[in-house]
């Protein structure tokens, strides 16, 4: 005798220190497909929420940073594992954002291949950004980079790709991150916590955040933890505001350039995100 069974309805939550708490506000908000019908509730992040995974940025940034570039490589590469483990699902969401089947389906290849892109970077950054420099004097001196801390991050609204366009570049270097999702479009952020949360990264150094963008953004570029910015996702007209509260601590700002995230990625936002350490050592000691 069959019965008929209710599906059990997922429920999307932040992603905050390695686990999947809801917001401490008790919000939430609805997200439809591409054709306004209803698609889930996902949690809408607060100002508390910010705090918290700025908090838990912080303490993940030292212990990632001190890992070694080849082992960052290799764990970034296992988040491309476990992303293409996962590519039907990525496609039936990229689908209900309103890309066609064949569109979804490039589109998650392309996120994975660029993990590894990424992946592939994490152990030449210092040869390719560091120096011998020539002094007049007995003395080495060299110049390394070195992550600069706590990035926040405004998402674009290119559901994947850009969003892994964005936090790839950011911790391949040994920052820590918080990310503001995609808005109308947060479900993929959401399953990219969960490929993040069993791959073998360490909990903390990424936290995504749903919500509303213009809520969270002046928060997150006004908090005296965040060390730096990326504002691919936020209007033009907002950036001013969010340069200015950043000025409070000096933050280093990446401003939105109208990106086409489909295109070859350099290496310019890795490089935003990097502070460049020179140390000198007498010769024969």
């Amino acid at each position: 005798m069959s019965e008929s069974r209710l599906a059990v309805r997922k429920t999307y939550k932040l992603f905050i220190g390695g686990a999947f708490p809801r917001s401490e506000s008790g919000r939430s908000y609805i997200v439809n497909d591409a054709k306004g019908r209803f698609l889930a509730n996902a949690s809408q992040a607060s100002r508390k929420d910010v705090r918290d995974a700025v908090g838990a940025a912080r303490k993940a940034a030292g212990g990632w940073a001190g890992r070694t570039p080849y082992n960052r490589g290799q764990i970034l590469y296992r988040i491309a594992e476990m992303l293409e483990g996962r590519s039907a699902q990525f496609a039936d969401e990229l689908r209900a954002a309103g890309l066609g089947k064949s569109a979804a389906a490039a589109e998650v290849d392309a996120a994975v291949d660029r993990w590894v892109w990424y992946a592939g970077w994490a152990d030449k950054l210092g040869a390719v950004l560091g120096s011998a420099n020539p002094v007049a004097g007995p003395f080495f001196n060299f110049s390394t980079p070195e992550p600069t801390g706590v990035v926040g991050i405004v998402a674009p609204d290119s559901p994947l790709l850009g969003l892994v366009s964005v936090v790839a570049p950011a911790i391949v270097s040994g920052n820590a991150c918080v990310v503001v999702a995609s808005e109308p479009a947060p479900l993929p952020a959401i399953t990219l916590a969960e490929v993040l949360a069993t791959s073998d990264l360490p909990g903390g150094v990424v936290n995504v955040l749903t919500g509303r963008r213009d809520e969270l953004a002046p928060w997150l570029a006004s908090h005296m933890d965040v060390n730096a910015l990326d504002l691919a996702g936020v209007r033009d007209e907002a950036v001013r505001e969010l340069e200015e509260a950043a000025a409070e601590n000096l933050k280093r700002v990446f401003r939105p350039t109208g990106d086409d995230w489909s295109r070859e990625p350099g290496t310019a936002r890795m490089t935003a995100f990097l502070e460049t350490k020179t140390v000198w050592h007498p010769v024969g000691v």
